[in-house]
């Protein structure tokens, strides 16, 4: 018969530490402590696997819970003494939840459950102490009338009605605190609530204990399925299916006078991960008083001057706790005159810089290995190492005094401040003035690369986390804050307006990349202490003890992951940026964003409006030496790391000016008719431009082009292996769904490549390969593997064309799509393993199968998020390619994945040899019969 319950009582519990599956947290701990011999109240656990049933059964139980829960509180009774509901010997217990994983808060609890008026009455007899009884009852009355009964604010500007009740008896009785409550008055209160219960719920306050421990049962189900808990679940990617244990342990009492109290600590800092304890409490008191702010609790350390004896056994079972566990707990506890209880253990929330001071910390106290220390850390969690940071006090008084006009997504994380413009040349001209400034558009586009690259941060009012102001802002490591969809922006005056206050061009505003939002004016920022010492220089790495964990944190990942770590970089200080993060080389060098530098916007544009194909090459002639320029300089920044370059791909109408007056400009400069110009743009404009005349299309019709590239890219490889640097250029050829494309753009690479090493006399080692990023490309992976002698994925465009969504536009319905479960997470953030990973595998398994050794990478912006990086080390890609700013996080994201591989091949070992053994022993017995 299937086992629902398991007791922990006298020293000896039916659970462990391992079975949070089954147990939950909170339940798997608790019996994990009784085991260990700490002071923990009797109580059994109903397990996850009854919340299940619950659900899947129309919220009923199995048959065998009923007895099962029946004999687990006799063998509690019989431990603690006393009996639920016997007025002489009562005994009274707590139902909580417990979730396998931690979700403060988020379900429901109920204290004090078996009071009714018989035990009251004789709880002050045998307690001499009425206050503390009808405080207790209360306490359990507003409980369950919440919980159970359901009376709470109906309205959201609505007061807890129980709270509006303690106000006025507090009012009437001339005093401020609850604890200035007498006796008299809290027995008043129980029956205030009880009359509030039945007329407002049409309830009686159940007086029978069995009825409210399975009204408080049923309660503590029901609230894994309330709105809080599901969006937390959803924020923190808890699966629904896990569902929730219940919890019913003794009661043990902080509110029986000032010998009695409640604390909740935690064995270090939570804050910033120093080796001191830390956490709060209060005398007089029941666990709620302490977390819901009512009294102001003292400091944990206090305890230690106000009760030294109980703070050294806390002190004790704090160290006991660490050493077991060997992590960072949270801890709940309750002092019942004089003596001390633990009433809950778990590993304690904390924050990033914690996070990485408490693994390393543990890893020179041999409390954990190097591996355990990096499974520890969350790879975004380095995030808050790298960026730019506000002075919170500063924010704060901000945000007091009415300055938050905005929020948006936090596309870029980090913060800035700076004066706003509208447009990339005013970004470009007030930099060079010494003015910080906020590039503010409707929505950016390639042309205002130099713009961005000028401006602090970036906002925009439309785009999602993978617009191009996002994907751009990451890659730089600029702020950004994109789709603030409250923002009217006009360009003709230079101003936006948001919620009736108008912020013109030139006023300061300061955007929070981290939270997406935007506050009128300055606010006090500051460089990382990371990147003081390895991008600006400005810090001894010996006077940086963040860096210094940094540091190690990194060293480790580098030793255990098997994925090399490239970066997306398109210019030289990207790319000495990216090297300082720990980037292996560049996977992915747009070419697109060079012809938008000094210089280089106009023969683009005039090679786009020629007439013939010899018109086409003066104009490239004029890009070369210029595209030439920016390849030496990459490729000396990479100093023998290998480059990937792709060849041009987006369509050519994003090179040419689309306004009037721009267009007359242009027809200026080139000594044509403004007609000329117009009609010329206006032939480029296309239905699709995602699926239109791009990527590999435009060097197959116009093959000049890929020349022009070619040669920019081997010449510059000649010159900077002629001064003694190794040079590793791949070129990559975009958009591939056709083997024979590609063999087209092959054959020009190779052919001007012959023609640069004879007319320079040198041999250069080099690799030609393409972007996997249309389906077809995916799935005759096995015929383009045998022209392409490297892949790498451009998931950004393959998954808009795998799902059929355009990442420009998929904003209105992609956020309501996972809120409504159809994607469980923006697939253009997190990998869509089933639909577009299946293409990846599948290009894999078919690239390999005909070129074994074929390098395959990944470069799209899936490559610095860690689940997809976890991803590509499952298929077995040699590499992933990200932004230069999250090279740390993709480090350790792939360090991690190669743990957990191990992990995974050392469990399948353990079964298997449980089994084997099985078999044996089996196989023996039947030998002997």
């Amino acid at each position: 018969m299937a086992k629902y319950v398991y007791v922990f009582a006298n020293g000896k519990g039916e659970g462990t530490a391992a079975m949070k599956g089954l147990l939950g947290g909170k339940g798997a701990n608790l019996a994990e402590m009784t085991n260990i011999g700490l002071p923990v109240p009797a109580g059994f656990t109903i397990s996850t696997e009854v919340c299940t049933y619950y659900y899947a059964n129309k919220r009923t139980y199995p048959k065998s819970l009923k007895g099962e829960v029946a004999n687990s509180l006799k063998k509690v009774e019989r431990m603690m003494d006393g009996k639920l509901g016997d007025p002489k010997d009562p005994l009274l217990v707590s139902v909580r939840s417990g979730a396998r994983a931690s979700m403060p808060g988020m379900m429901d609890t109920i204290l004090n459950l078996g009071m009714n008026d018989s035990v009251a009455e004789g709880l002050v007899m045998k307690t001499n102490n009425p206050r503390f009884v009808y405080d207790s009852y209360r306490r359990f009355v507003q409980m369950y009338g919440d919980v159970v009964l359901g009376l709470k604010p109906v309205h959201k500007d609505e007061i807890d009605p129980f709270e509006v009740i303690i106000e006025e008896k507090k009012k009437s009785k001339g005093v401020h605190l609850d604890t200035e409550l007498d006796a008299d008055d809290m027995k008043e209160l129980v029956s205030l609530f009880k009359n509030a219960i039945k007329e407002k719920t049409g309830h009686d306050f159940p007086q029978e204990p069995m009825a409210q421990l399975w009204g408080a049962i049923g309660a503590v189900f029901g609230s894994w399925n309330n709105d809080r808990a599901i969006a937390y679940r959803k924020m923190y990617d808890i699966p629904e299916s896990w569902g929730t244990a219940v919890n019913i342990q003794s009661m043990v009492f902080g509110n029986m006078g000032e010998d009695s109290g409640t604390g909740v600590a935690f064995t270090r800092d939570a804050a910033t991960g120093e080796n001191v304890f830390y956490g709060e409490y209060l005398m007089n008191a029941q666990g709620e008083d302490v977390v819901a702010g009512t009294r102001t609790p003292l400091p944990i350390s206090q305890l230690g001057e106000q009760n030294p004896k109980i703070y050294k056994q806390l002190d004790a079972i704090r160290k006991k706790l660490e050493k077991h566990y060997r992590d960072m707990m949270d801890i709940e506890f309750t002092i019942q005159q004089g003596k001390l209880y633990m009433l809950q253990c778990r590993v304690g929330k904390r924050t990033a810089f914690s996070a990485i001071k408490i693994a390393v910390d543990m890893v020179s106290e041999k409390l954990i290995s190097d591996k355990e220390a990096l499974q520890r850390i969350e790879p975004d969690q380095l995030n808050q190492l790298l960026r730019p940071v506000f002075d919170l006090n500063d924010k704060s008084a901000a945000v007091k005094d009415g300055r938050l006009i905005a929020k948006g997504l936090n596309a870029g994380p980090g913060a800035a401040t700076g004066r706003v413009v509208f447009n990339a040349p005013d970004a470009e001209e007030w930099k060079k003035r010494g003015e910080a400034v906020i590039l503010t558009r409707i929505e950016t586009s390639p042309e205002d690369i130099k713009g961005m690259d000028a401006a602090e941060g970036i906002l925009t009012a439309r785009g999602g986390m993978t617009s191009h102001a996002a994907l751009v802002a990451r890659q730089m490591g600029k702020v950004c804050v994109a789709g603030c969809a409250s923002l009217n922006i006009d360009y003709s005056t230079h101003t936006m307006s948001v919620n009736g206050k108008v912020i013109k061009e030139g006023d300061w505003i300061s955007l929070d990349g981290t939270t997406g939002e935007v506050i009128e004016g300055k606010v006090a920022t500051k460089p990382s202490e990371v990147l003081q010492v390895l991008i600006d220089k400005s810090l001894d790495p010996k006077e940086a003890p963040i860096y210094q964990e940094y540091k190690k944190i990194m060293a480790w990942a580098d030793m255990y992951r098997r994925m090399n770590v490239r970066t997306n970089a398109d210019q030289p200080d990207q790319s000495s940026n990216a090297v300082a993060f720990g980037a292996e080389g560049i996977g992915l060098c747009r070419t697109e964003h060079m012809f938008f530098g000094e210089g280089k916007i106009g023969p683009m544009r005039e090679m786009i409006l020629a007439d013939t194909v010899d018109d086409r090459k003066r104009a490239l002639a004029k890009l070369l030496p210029l595209q030439r320029e920016d390849f030496e300089g990459i490729f000396e920044a990479m100093n023998g790391r290998p480059v990937t370059i792709r060849t041009i791909d987006p369509p050519l109408h994003e090179f040419v000016p689309h306004e009037e007056a721009a267009q007359r400009a242009l027809a200026r400069q080139m000594g044509i008719s403004y007609e000329k110009v117009r009609q010329r743009v206006e032939s480029l404009h296309e239905f699709n431009p995602m699926l239109g005349f791009r990527g590999c299309r435009l060097g197959i019709i116009f093959p000049e082009i890929t020349e022009m590239q070619s040669r920019a890219i081997f010449e510059a490889a000649a010159s900077v292996q002629s001064r003694g640097i190794k040079v590793e250029p791949e070129i990559m050829i975009p958009l591939v769904g056709n083997v024979k494309e590609l063999a087209n753009q092959e054959k020009i690479v190779r052919r001007v490549a012959e023609e640069v090493m004879k007319e320079k006399g040198v041999k250069l080692n080099y690799l030609v390969g393409t972007m996997i990023e249309v389906p077809r490309g995916a799935l005759t992976a096995d015929e383009v593997a045998k022209v392409a002698e490297f892949f790498s994925f451009g998931t950004n465009d393959l998954t808009q064309t795998t799902l059929g969504v355009s990442r420009d536009d998929a904003g209105r319905f992609l956020i309501p799509y996972v809120e409504m479960g159809i994607y469980d997470k923006d697939p253009f953030e997190v990998l869509d393993r089933v639909g577009v990973g299946s293409l990846m595998k599948t290009a894999v398994e078919k690239g390999r199968s005909v070129r074994p050794t074929l390098k395959i990478g990944i470069c799209g912006e899936h490559g610095g998020e860690p689940s997809s990086v976890e991803f590509c080390h499952q298929i077995g890609l040699n590499y992933v390619s990200c932004s230069p700013f999250r090279v740390p996080i993709a480090r350790l994201a792939a360090a991690r994945a190669a743990l957990a591989d191990k992990k995974s091949v050392a469990s399948k070992a353990r079964v298997l040899k449980v089994a084997y053994v099985k078999m044996k022993t089996k196989a023996k017995t039947k030998k002997r019969r």
